[in-house]
């Protein structure tokens, strides 16, 4: 079965066709004003009719309120929203039925202990996405080019429906792969030549590299 995988952050029609010729089933799109990833609802609702029939769109969110969610939701009609902050999932679970959209929701992973909020999103997301905690003094939650331990997930609910994120790139991809086994893989930094300024080349890269490491 092959991976899901989302390029996360676009912000170009370039980058976008990259992303969709070289197999994403998601595409991410950042809301949040502190991010070099940033897009208005307006320029990912243009962004996003590319991907309609191949892959999922994904509005990307930090501790949003229901007003910006219901103004990304409008303007962009995203397929999944995701939530990348310290959301509940009381709050994940009222998101997912206020909007009536699949919510992934983001933990932040660094040692075992981390990985017991799982079990208290399950029904509540229908996704999750395990990041590197983000380091100290960092405003992002997420894309920060940090990697965590792969071997922590080997004791995972070989069920569990979640996709790999945090300092992955064309490079390492492989080795997440072969450590991890994870049934989705989510790159956002690892494919850019800047912060927030998506490569072309890179993108195809991982890809391949996905592609070689299935082989």
């Amino acid at each position: 079965m092959p991976l899901d995988i989302k390029i996360c952050g676009l912000s170009t029609p370039e980058t976008i066709a990259a992303a969709l010729d070289g197999g994403a089933s998601h595409v991410g799109f950042i809301f949040f004003p502190k991010s070099p990833r940033n897009v208005t609802p307006q320029q990912a609702a243009e962004l996003r009719q590319a991907a309609t029939g191949r892959a999922k769109a994904v509005a990307v969110t930090v501790d949003a309120t229901d007003e910006f969610l219901d103004g990304i939701v409008t303007a962009m009609k995203p397929d999944m929203l995701q939530l990348h902050g310290k959301e509940t999932p009381e709050r994940a679970a009222y998101i997912r039925e206020h909007f009536n959209l699949p919510v992934m929701k983001a933990l932040s992973v660094s040692e075992p202990a981390d990985l017991l909020p799982i079990q208290g999103f399950a029904g509540m997301a229908d996704r999750l996405l395990l990041d590197a905690k983000a380091p100290k003094g960092s405003e992002l939650p997420g894309g920060n080019g940090m990697a965590f331990d792969w071997r922590l997930l080997a004791a995972l609910d070989p069920g569990l429906d979640y996709m790999l994120s945090g300092g992955l790139n064309p490079g390492n991809v492989a080795e997440a792969i072969r450590i991890a086994h994870p049934p989705g893989l989510d790159v956002s930094s690892g494919v850019e030549s800047a912060p927030g300024v998506k490569d072309v080349g890179l993108i195809r890269e991982f890809f391949e590299a996905v592609r070689k490491a299935g082989s």
